[in-house]
């Protein structure tokens, strides 16, 4: 069956005003990846049978999870200012995640920042969520048995 761990997760961004890792100070959440339609339709006809279509979009949304204290956050906030300042900036990240002992490689581009994360100061100093809409969504997931260095 295998056995999983994070830290085998690796997770940049590339982009107008920085290229940086993003899994420095990740919450228990963590990063999370999902696409935005199904990939398939069924229609049901009158007489019983089906016809499905099938949906080209591969776009979708990812959500990084960071500790309140992570130093992540400035390099996101200095770089979502900076992109949202002018529609030339706008969109045109890349985000890359990798789980190296599972072989799987997420690639998203077209990535543009939704929006600034709701920040909470309270007893707990909890997390902020830095999400993005991603214009193409390429996951491979591997055997969790990927070739040796």
């Amino acid at each position: 069956m295998g056995a999983y761990s994070f830290a085998d997760v690796t997770a940049s961004i590339d982009g107008p005003g920085g290229n940086f890792a993003l899994t420095g100070g990740a919450s228990e959440e963590g990063i999370k990846i999902e696409m935005a339609e199904d990939k398939n339709t069924m229609t049901t006809g009158a007489d019983g049978e089906v016809m499905h279509s099938l949906h080209s979009a591969n776009a979708g949304t990812v959500t990084i999870s960071l500790l309140k204290t992570s130093p992540v956050n400035a390099q996101m906030m200095t770089m979502y200012n900076y992109q949202t300042a002018s529609s030339a900036r706008h969109g045109q990240n890349t985000i890359v995640v990798r789980d190296s002992a599972r072989g799987d490689l997420i690639t998203c581009t077209q990535v543009a920042f939704k929006k600034a994360p709701a920040l909470a100061y309270s007893k707990e100093g909890g997390m902020n969520e830095w999400t993005f809409d991603a214009g193409k969504i390429v996951p491979v997931l591997g055997t969790g048995t990927p070739a040796a260095a």
